[in-house]
């Protein structure tokens, strides 16, 4: 039997290969998460709820099947996490918001479902910036996430949680949203794999939405490979979502690589210029030249809208955000204050008080972008802006295999570092929102780390590529983690102790 430490720093597939060899059950895993989770979600706030009794019952049914030899799946009794803008019947969906303290699903997201069907027990709800709008976890209305490699830093956002929770050994994997960067920066900020699948690989069905043009749900994971095993498991057509596009395939199986060669990475020279952290550049230069070492033909290109991206995303997704956000008003569900005069008061303060700055702040900024005499002035050029993206990051694509970028200008920033500079804040995105722009799939994976004031931070790289290209990103983002076993430093979860605790 293994202790809890030893457990929690598995891989998921080193989880699935003690389970075969009888080495452990899902419980021991489970339980090893749960008491983990305990030992340590007062100081890294990772997790929203947690579903102490369920996962344990649903771990106990894993090992049932085990024993039956009747599996649901490969993944099956290996424990995840889901940030909290997921429905799951049964249980509270806050969004990390007041207006949805209460809020109880009617019904399960299909991403989620997935998973219950996969036979995965579900350890809880993870913290997020309110309704996915930050970059930070900053904007929760119910606490801070801390990264759990230096707790003065935040981890990304908005799957904050999410992140922070696989990083620190709460969760071997987690399921996260992505609307411009929501997955992959946390995850570089934690030093974890995160990937936002091409749009329309895994249905929205029974997610919140914040701009549903952009966002997209997907793993958060210590490999790249294992987030392949639960792309496999999440993909998929559903005919409950229009957005759905049953032309992407749902096998994820990896390719393994011996040598690169064949293979043309490109490195847009608009994504290492002014503005990007010296420590973040040289991490993705090494990964650029480790690359060319394994046999792939590394080469500059240009993107030469990409500068137009940011302006056109933070129009389209607060756009967006107007439109999904009114439906929150204080009579159907959502927050409602005690005492208003007429209808117009309802909704004016119920919408005051349960959204959060953050919120408000984009869905004002969307709401000016959609009134009448500006639409044309904003909103179409937005949508011009991305065509002309699109079209850019064809005709790289058509020469090069993936695009090698940085995920963020930066490493993690100390909490309170850009709140007062909202601005500031935006221009991390600069390098993700192209990704959710064109719907093309991307994976952040850890390549470095930068030191400042004596602590460890990680740094991570992005690779893009055609929209069915992402067995193929994940599998030179596996053949590049064999190759190199990136060295952050000592990772949160190699600090646990027996017990989930933290030395």
């Amino acid at each position: 039997m293994r202790t809890y430490s030893e457990l929690c720093k598995l891989t998921v597939r080193e989880l699935i290969a003690a389970l075969a060899k009888g080495e452990t059950t899902s419980v021991e895993i489970t339980q090893a998460y749960l008491s983990s989770i305990a030992a340590q979600n007062e100081a890294i706030f990772a997790y929203l709820d947690v579903y102490t009794q369920s996962a344990l019952a649903e771990a106990a049914q894993s090992d049932e099947r085990r024993k039956a030899g009747k599996l649901l799946s490969p993944l099956d009794g290996i424990p995840v996490a889901v940030k909290d803008n997921m429905l799951v019947e049964g249980r509270k969906c806050t969004c990390a918001s007041k207006m949805l303290a209460d809020f109880v699903s009617p019904y399960t997201a299909t991403a989620v479902q997935k998973l219950r069907n996969a036979g995965m027990p579900l350890l809880g709800k993870c913290n997020m910036d309110e309704f996915a709008m930050g970059s930070s976890n900053e904007n929760s209305a119910f606490g801070v996430c801390h990264n759990p490699w230096a707790s003065d830093r935040v981890p990304g956002g908005s799957s904050g949680g999410a992140a922070a929770a696989v990083a620190a050994g709460m969760a071997p994997v987690a399921l996260g949203s992505d609307t411009g960067g929501s997955i992959r920066q946390p995850a570089s900020f934690c030093g974890v794999v995160g990937v936002k699948p091409a749009y329309g690989a895994v249905s929205r069905y029974g997610l919140v939405a914040f701009a549903s043009s952009l966002d997209q749900i997907g793993p958060i994971a210590k490999t790249a490979e294992d987030a392949a095993l639960m792309m496999s498991v999440i993909a998929g057509y559903d005919p409950r979502d229009a957005t759905s596009d049953a032309t992407l395939a749902s096998d994820c199986t990896l390719r393994t690589f011996d040598s690169l060669a064949g293979l043309t990475i490109g490195l847009p020279k608009e994504c290492f210029g002014e503005g990007l952290a010296m420590p973040v550049y040289h991490a993705v230069q090494a990964a650029a030249e480790q690359l060319r070492a394994m046999g792939a033909n590394v080469v500059e290109t240009s993107i030469p809208s990409l500068p137009y991206a940011l302006s056109a995303y933070y129009v389209l997704s607060s756009a967006e955000a107007s439109s999904n956000l009114a439906r929150f008003d204080g009579v159907r569900y959502g927050y409602r204050v005690k005492e208003y005069a007429d209808l117009d008061e309802l909704y004016r303060k119920s919408r005051e008080e349960g959204f959060g700055i953050e919120v408000k702040r984009r869905i004002m900024l969307g709401t000016f972008a959609l009134s009448s005499g500006y639409q044309d002035q904003y909103y179409l050029k937005a949508q011009q802006a991305r065509e002309l993206l699109r079209y850019e990051f064809g005709q790289a694509l058509s020469t090069c295999d993936a695009l090698l970028t940085p995920v963020a200008p930066t490493y993690a920033y100390r909490l309170g570092a850009m709140t007062a500079d909202p601005m500031e804040m935006y221009m991390g995105d600069l390098y993700t929102v192209p990704a959710n722009l064109t719907g093309l799939p991307n994976v952040s994976v850890p390549c470095g780390n930068a030191t400042e004031d004596g602590v460890t931070l990680p740094v991570g790289m992005s690779l893009l590529g055609a929209r069915d290209s992402l067995p193929t990103l994940l599998s030179i983002a596996a053949a590049y983690e064999r190759e190199t076993k990136p060295n952050l430093g000592i990772r949160p979860y190699e600090h646990l102790r027996k017990g989930g605790e933290s030395a």
